[in-house]
């Protein structure tokens, strides 16, 4: 059975959010709030979504943050501090708009780093949280992946992919990545002083040949949170598991949600 699909827009400071939900009939009402990564946006998650809805038998949301898919542009640049804006500003305005109490985080990249700041600033409402290839703090790792990403999006074919997804946000969307993370401001970024506050079950999952970090990102992760934890570092898997080892991550998702949540 194929899970149903609604599509909304949610009203948060500074513009309309898109927002897209998964049900594919399950018992379980908490649903599963995927956060993407720095070039990302709902559309790009393309069935994974589904298949966690099937696999945890919750409802699976996915939201495109301001500036990226299909939510209303931004025509700053974030600030360096915009990891812990969309915990504090954003994401609850997501959370009221579409009644979310309760809720599982699965955050992927910085997606991740955004989970694990709403964990950590809304205890009360997050049961749990995946962080996916989330960044702990700025790795020269994952300044040398930037880099070499600004110059592949040099090739005029490698950007027009962008436009897929985000239309004549593109540009912006790229900027937001490369210019803030490689920016001298923000080489002193990170969560960790954060971590402490997490008090939900984490699971880390991390590729050993990620090309945005080490395994000391997961590590950090893991050792700093007050909640049960599971590290999985999966071999042979770069920056995007949910694509690279999808069934695989969708089994350890669903085994981690029934053990600490019993569902």
């Amino acid at each position: 059975m194929s899970a149903e699909t609604t599509d909304s827009l949610v009203a948060v400071p500074g513009g309309n959010i898109f927002v897209r939900r998964w049900n594919s009939g399950g018992t379980v009402p908490e649903p599963i709030v995927l956060l993407h990564d720095s070039l990302g946006s709902v559309e790009m998650w393309h069935d994974f979504p589904a298949e966690l809805s099937k696999a945890s038998a919750r409802p699976v949301i996915a939201y495109d943050r301001l500036g990226f898919g299909k939510s209303s542009p931004r025509y700053a640049l974030p600030s360096t501090q915009f990891v812990l804006e969309e915990a504090q500003v954003h994401f609850p305005a997501i959370a009221r708009a579409l009644d979310l109490n309760r809720y599982v985080l699965f955050g992927h990249s910085v997606g991740g780093s955004m989970a694990l700041s709403v964990a950590a600033l809304h205890p009360s409402h997050c049961m749990a949280v995946i962080s996916e290839s989330a960044q702990a703090f700025v790795e020269p790792r994952t300044l040398a992946g930037i880099e070499a990403a600004k110059e592949s999006f040099r090739i005029p074919e490698r950007f027009a992919k962008l436009n897929r997804w985000h239309g004549d946000k593109s540009r912006w969307v790229l900027d937001a990545w490369i210019e803030v993370w490689l920016s001298p401001q923000f080489r002193s970024w990170s969560i960790v002083s954060h971590l402490k506050d997490v008090q939900c079950p984490v699971l880390a999952i991390h590729g050993n040949n990620d090309e945005y970090g080490s395994e000391e990102f997961p590590r950090t992760i893991v050792r700093h949170v007050q909640g049960p934890t599971s590290l999985e570092i999966l071999r042979d898997c770069g920056h995007v598991p949910h694509r690279e080892r999808k069934d695989l991550v969708l089994d350890l998702v669903a085994t981690f949600i029934h053990k600490h949540l019993g569902s």
